[in-house]
């Protein structure tokens, strides 16, 4: 059972940027498209943004919310995957977890085939 650890949560003011991110062991994560959801209090859980696994010719994936302001970057060197988030706005604010899977596949507006994620991380962006 793969089993992320997603960390780098906080409170941030809007406007602001943080970066999150994902380790896993026992996997290398450049072997594995890696998605990022966010569940907000009382909302279900929404696909943020996905990076495909390196060279496999299929697609990314960024929720139009997420669009020009976040972005997945890997550091192979640190098995490690992130979600870098800038422009923060209120409605970011939500846990954030991250899943491992074959690819960032989308249907109906939904990554899905995702492994389990992690515990997740709260980010809170307020004034």
């Amino acid at each position: 059972q793969v089993q992320p650890v997603e960390s780098g949560g906080g409170l941030v003011q809007p406007g602001g940027s943080l970066t999150l991110s994902c380790a896993a062991s026992g996997i290398t994560l450049d072997g594995y498209a890696i998605g990022w959801f966010r569940q907000a209090p009382g909302k279900e859980r929404e696909g943020v943004s996905c990076i495909p696994i390196p060279n496999s010719g299929t697609n990314a994936y960024s929720a139009e919310s997420a669009k020009g302001r976040f972005t997945i970057p890997r550091d192979n060197s640190k098995n490690t995957v992130y979600l870098q988030m800038n422009s923060l706005k209120p409605e970011d604010t939500a846990v954030y977890y991250c899943a491992p899977s074959i690819a960032c596949m989308v249907v109906g507006g939904n990554l899905i085939g995702f492994h389990s994620s992690g515990q997740g991380t709260q980010v809170i962006v307020s004034s």
